[in-house]
């Protein structure tokens, strides 16, 4: 099963946390995982892919403009059905409490139920997720750095693990629906 993580990126926080879901995706059988930065991202590959999970930056409650641009080039693949049944997770980061983690995950979802994916979140009874709550997909909080110094406040080991526990989510989904079409 082929999984692609796309993500956008400014300071290297989300970046991190795209690492992570792509690592946590990796961690189940059979999984081929690719992770490209949006402006190297081919959307003629997703037609190929079984899994897409793509995250940004929350730019004022919102998707970043450059996902969002990336994104808004799949209006071919949405108009052949070409994204029809593949599996969706999305993440996020913000640099303030209350920087609008959900709206911005909730934003990221849409285009996703659009194309008719199907949209895998991330469960309470999760572990890693049972006390944070990021059911959406993952959202995370890296605060703002006033000073050019590092470090500069890269997702903490509990984001990165909440990462991995999404990547490897969608990975098992995506691993259950591929073997029950092939049946």
């Amino acid at each position: 099963m082929k999984i692609y993580v796309v993500y956008d990126s400014e300071n290297g926080h989300t970046e991190a946390l795209a690492r992570s879901v792509a690592e946590g995706a990796r961690e189940v059988d059979g999984a081929e995982t690719e992770i490209a930065h949006v402006n190297d991202a081919d959307i003629y590959k997703l037609e190929g892919m079984d899994a897409i999970i793509w995250g940004c930056p929350g730019h004022f409650g919102t998707i970043s403009a450059g996902l969002k641009t990336w994104i808004d080039r799949l209006g071919y693949l949405w108009a052949q059905g070409k994204l029809v049944g593949k599996v969706g997770g999305v993440f996020c980061t913000t640099a303030t409490v209350h920087g609008g983690l959900e709206s911005t995950l909730i934003n990221l979802i849409t285009p996703m139920l659009h194309n008719g994916m199907i949209v895998v979140g991330l469960p309470g009874n999760i572990p890693e997720n049972a006390l944070y709550g990021s059911y959406y997909g993952v959202g995370v909080t890296c605060p703002v750095e006033l000073s050019d110094e590092d470090p500069k406040n890269l997702p903490s080991e509990n984001d990165l693990t909440l990462g991995r526990a999404l990547g490897r989510r969608v990975a098992e989904v995506t691993k259950q629906l591929v073997a029950s079409a092939s049946r």
